[in-house]
């Protein structure tokens, strides 16, 4: 090889070196201040709750603009013994609240603000809800535990009050993911409450792997208990309507619950993913009334007609054609299961022809979430995957159930690719992951991950690519219906497109809240034609001359009636 080529290869080196693109994301959470670490108060008596939690909320608490962070901790179920895995130097026991210090640059800082807010409960916690129940404009909390679940109150200062007993919302069983939804669509949010098995620690069950090792039981060795439906009064106080809905007639160990039309007719359905049993799809039929349809929708078991390990949901118009797409994550050997809805209002397994069978399933997914993580106007898909059986590969380790996680690239239509490996130095970490919630954490356009994970530290993975695209995103304001506007449809309207239609939610993923704000990525398109916006009580508006690269506030009253 002469001089000249010896040079052109260098230079070819070189060039390959710098279009190498950057990872999509990187775990700041140890950074900005984000520093909790997760125990599960193990004792070696395998109590089926430790190896089950714990999740998190992403929420607006003082309405300053930005995302703060509430994180769900877990204690010792008996604290007569020794734990095997003893909190780290300065734990501080119960659930933490940080307050997101964002400064006009952009750079991120968190404060952990516990103690004078007030919502410090000290518990086995499981999950968080988030709405503002009482439409005063500022987001409550609610927290399920094993055992009693608590009720929060924003008091608008920064504090927020206890107000279980008060708000008849309590719930002593093993409570695991709760949503916030207005099913009758009179302006204010009730609470759907999900209940696992009927776990105590007084009546634990031991039980052995094939190896014959004590191992954690499955929930077949439990009796599952009813989930529950509380109506909201419009007076601070909530009325148990299990029965009378038609809610408790049917039941399975719930892990999942995501709120959204799942027929069209313009009514809040449920959808409850259980752990080995059939999912169970409520549509509501209106005057306070629910009918269980999983079966005749095709959502209660998958293609082969099986009954997975159902732990996350999460749930869009993935497609854009006015139909829903539903994931379900499952235990490994399952593989997640991708529902695709039609005009018919039915449901049908796709996960093997959209590309996700395979990949998943060597993973034990848990929370998860559509959303446009690279701003091209495709849904992606992210899942965190943590084992509840040993990883024989990990044997060797304090803790053998970590898994890493999975991203999933919307190729469109209908295909979506593998492109964890490429997504960073995140998405190699061996964690044992449970909890997602989504939102744009510094308002830079980009939407972020919260992962929490069992028995350890929580992650924030910053989205560094975003922001490279167009974006738009969106905060309702209601009047008649709920303030949050929750259970409202967005589209956004494009010149030569559909409308691409988003839901406003905080539910979904596995016992996490998630940034009531909609999201849109634009791409490298900044034209933006107008919004609509049908509300829960089903008046419907459009906005003209909206704005790109913006968090744009629309309140009800304020558009062109359609």
């Amino acid at each position: 090889m002469n001089r000249h080529h010896v040079s052109l290869a260098f230079a070819v080196v070189a060039v390959s070196m710098a279009a190498a693109p950057a990872p999509p994301f990187r775990d700041m959470a140890a950074d900005v201040g984000l520093t909790f670490q997760h125990v599960t108060g193990a004792t070696g008596d395998h109590f089926m709750p430790e190896i089950m939690g714990a999740g998190a909320a992403l929420l607006d608490y003082d309405n300053d603009g930005d995302l703060d962070v509430y994180v769900i901790q877990g204690t010792a179920l008996d604290p007569g013994k020794q734990p095997l895995f003893p909190p780290p130097v300065g734990f501080k026991p119960g659930n933490r609240l940080f307050r997101n210090l964002l400064s006009p640059t952009g750079t991120l800082h968190f404060v952990d603000v516990t103690e004078s807010a007030g919502v410090g409960h000290i518990g086995y916690g499981m999950g968080a809800a988030t709405g503002d129940y009482d439409n005063d404009g500022f987001l409550d909390l609610y927290v399920t535990n094993v055992g009693r679940n608590v009720l929060y109150h924003n008091n608008g200062d920064g504090t927020f009050a206890d107000v279980t007993g008060k708000a008849g919302v309590d719930d002593a069983r093993w409570s695991t993911s709760a949503a916030f939804l207005d099913y009758d669509s009179d302006g204010f949010l009730d609470l759907f409450v999900g209940n696992y098995v009927d776990f105590t620690v007084q009546g634990n069950k031991h039980c052995h792997a094939p190896t014959g090792e004590p191992d954690y039981c499955t929930p077949m060795a439990y009796t599952p208990v009813p989930s529950r439906l509380f109506h909201n009064t419009g007076t601070g106080t909530f009325v148990d309507v299990t029965e009378s809905s038609g809610i408790g007639s049917s039941y399975g160990p719930a892990l999942g619950v995501l709120c959204a039309d799942f027929n069209g007719d313009g009514r809040t359905d449920i959808f409850v993913a259980n752990d080995t049993a059939a999912n169970r799809l409520w549509l509501n039929q209106g005057a306070g009334t629910f009918r269980e349809a999983a079966l005749q929708s095709g959502v209660a078991y998958n293609a082969d007609g099986r009954a997975k390990a159902g732990m996350g949901v999460t749930a869009e118009e993935v497609d854009d054609d006015g139909t829903l797409t539903l994931l379900v994550t499952n235990l490994t050997r399952e593989g997640a299961t991708l529902f695709r809805g039609n005009r018919k209002d039915l449901f049908e397994d796709v996960t093997s022809r959209n590309g996700l069978a395979t990949p998943t399933f060597g993973f034990t997914g848990f929370g998860t979430s559509w959303f446009d993580y690279d701003n091209d106007g495709r849904l992606d898909l992210f899942i965190a995957n943590g084992a509840v059986t040993i990883v024989e590969s990990l044997r060797a380790q304090p803790y053998p159930y970590g898994q890493s996680n999975l991203l999933f690239h919307n190729e469109g239509p209908q295909r979506f690719s593998d492109v964890s490996n490429d997504a960073g130095p995140a998405f190699r970490r061996i964690d044992v992951g449970r909890g997602v919630a989504i939102g744009d954490i510094d308002n830079d356009g980009a939407v972020d991950v919260l992962v929490t994970n069992n028995n350890g530290a929580v992650r924030l993975l910053h989205n560094d690519v975003g922001a490279r695209q167009h974006w738009l995103e969106v905060s309702l304001v209601g009047t008649k219906s709920n303030l949050s506007g929750i259970g409202a449809r967005v589209a956004l309207l494009r010149d030569g497109a559909a409308p691409r239609w988003r839901r406003v939610h905080t539910d979904s993923s596995y016992l996490s809240a998630s940034d009531v704000r909609v999201h849109f990525g634009l791409g490298e398109r900044s034209d933006v034609r107008g919004l609509v916006v049908q509300w829960p009580d089903g008046s419907s508006e459009t906005w003209d001359n909206v704005k790109p690269d913006r968090v744009v506030v629309l309140r009800q009253g304020t558009g062109r009636s359609r």
